[in-house]
């Protein structure tokens, strides 16, 4: 599955593949394809480790969240990354791996629009 998903939400999706499959049985799962390296759990304002399929082609990214709705929008700027290579060059760093979360309230938050947010599909590059 694509996006950023809770355990709970994960175990929601394999309950409707397959009913027998248990709570355990998915946290276990999960556990190795993090400790593999194919998931990355994250943790974000809303209190949930959340997870994140890792894909060898993908690209280095980072999130911007939705505080009312709980929508993720991952993105990549090589502006960011020259930033950042350059502000670890200045104070003495070899930056080997950064985390950049930004909050705010989204387009359909803003116009009043409610619901689940939607799923937001592949890396935004700026």
């Amino acid at each position: 599955m694509e996006g950023h998903l809770s355990i709970d939400e994960l175990y929601a999706a394999v309950k409707r593949k397959n009913p027998r499959v248990g709570y355990a049985t998915v946290y276990r799962t999960l556990k190795l394809l993090k400790e593999s390296g194919l998931a990355a759990e994250r943790h974000f304002d809303d209190g949930q480790a959340r997870f994140e399929a890792i894909e060898e082609a993908a690209p280095p990214h980072d999130h911007i969240i939705c505080e009312r709705c709980g929508k993720i929008v991952e993105f990549a700027s090589r502006e960011l990354e020259r930033l950042e290579e350059r502000i670890g060059r200045f104070l003495g760093f070899v930056v080997s791996r950064h985390r950049m979360e930004l909050y705010g309230i989204c387009a359909d938050c803003r116009e009043g629009g409610h619901g689940r947010p939607r799923a937001e599909r592949g890396v935004h590059r700026l």
